[in-house]
Order: structure tokens, then C-alpha cells, then sequence
């Protein structure tokens, strides 16, 4: 079984799907800074040294593992030469009733 198969059975659950939707906003900013690396083209050894951190911080933000403040997603983006904006937008409270 792949991972694709797994993942669709478990979200056929509706208790695990309620749990990986709160989850939704964390995967989508790793999803995020892992992308932002890999367009600059930087290993995480890279990074880090461009952020005067440690590899392990970088390899601990990239699995969800931290707590980032806003000035260290600011610094992990400019140091992958992108822009951090922020985007707020109005739930849709139907979608999450159904």
C-alpha cells in the first residue's frame, strides 16, 4: 500500500479527517518554506549558515517541530530571497458544518 492509499483511507474517518484539517494551516507553511529552499536551491546546511543558525533548527522547522516566531519565517524567507507576505481571509464556516 502507497502512502497516497493510506492517507485517503485514514481521511475516510471522520475523526481523523476533523484532526488532520486542524492540522491543514501547519502542513501548508511547511509546505511553504520547503519549497521556498528548494526554488533557491539551498541544502539545509545552506540555509542555515545564511541564517547564522544551525542545520538542526532548519531541519526542526522544516518537520513542524517548532514554534517559529514571525521574525524567523521573515529570515528564513529572505534568506531563500523570497518575501513573506501575510494573507487573512474569512473562514467558510459552511464548508466545515458539512
Amino acid at each position: 500500500m502507497n502512502l497516497q492509499t493510506l492517507k485517503q483511507r485514514a481521511l475516510a474517518n471522520p475523526d481523523v479527517k476533523t484532526e488532520y484539517d486542524k492540522l491543514d494551516a501547519e502542513f501548508e507553511l511547511i509546505d511553504h518554506l520547503i519549497s521556498m529552499r528548494s526554488q533557491a536551491g539551498l541544502t539545509q546546511e545552506q540555509l542555515a549558515e545564511r541564517m547564522s543558525t544551525q542545520k538542526s533548527n532548519i531541519s526542526r522547522l522544516e518537520r513542524g517541530n517548532s514554534n517559529p516566531s514571525w521574525a524567523t519565517l521573515v529570515k528564513y524567507a529572505n534568506a531563500c530571497g523570497f518575501e513573506l507576505l501575510l494573507k487573512a481571509q474569512k473562514k467558510n464556516l459552511t464548508a466545515q458544518t458539512e
